[in-house]
């Protein structure tokens, strides 16, 4: 080993204990900061945690409720615990339950701030009224109630019309095409 060698060596050492004194100096003087910034990482992660744990023990509640309500739908006990923990699954339930028994007050009385649900409630509604209605996701299938009334008045170029509104791709398209031959007399 040359002398060389030794002082390269000494260098070396000495930049490494240089950065080592120079990161010291950096803790010491961002102390609060770096273990604010670390305290606030592990909140944050215990505070994700713990959500994640509400949210899932909330679901699981409101299942065992729905699968309660299932097996008895007048226990009122699971119906709360469903209405408290998950409202969504709650309005379906009771869309359900009226949609099924033809209820249309109890259909009416359910408040949902879900457009799915409230436009497949009103349509369900002027079903049990029997009256066509426009809906946005049972649209095929209103067109073809709405022609199929207008056949029954007699309005047979009407009827050809809203038939032909019905898009080829539509699952009641073939309804669709027969109550268009029912138009042809």
């Amino acid at each position: 080993m040359s002398l060389e060698d030794i002082k390269k060596e000494l260098s070396s050492d000495e930049k490494l204990l240089e950065q080592a004194f120079h990161l010291e100096k950096f803790y010491k003087k961002n102390k609060v900061a770096i273990l604010s910034v670390l305290a606030l990482i592990v909140i944050a992660i215990v505070g994700i945690n713990l959500k994640n744990y509400i949210k899932n023990s909330n679901l699981a509640s409101a299942n065992e409720a729905l699968i309660a309500l299932q097996k008895n739908p007048k226990d009122s006990n699971a119906l709360s615990v469903l209405k408290s923990k998950n409202p969504k699954l709650y309005s379906l339930y009771e869309y359900s339950v009226n949609a099924n028994s033809s209820n249309e007050k109890g259909l009416e009385s359910i408040k949902v701030n879900d457009e799915f649900l409230n436009d497949v409630i009103k349509y369900h509604q002027n079903v049990i009224k029997k009256t066509p209605s426009n809906s946005i996701y049972y649209n095929s299938l209103a067109l073809v109630e709405k022609a199929y009334k207008l056949i029954k008045e007699g309005k047979k170029d009407e009827a050809k019309n809203i038939l032909a509104q019905v898009p080829r791709n539509s699952p009641v398209a073939p309804v669709a095409r027969l109550l268009a031959h029912l138009t042809i007399k």
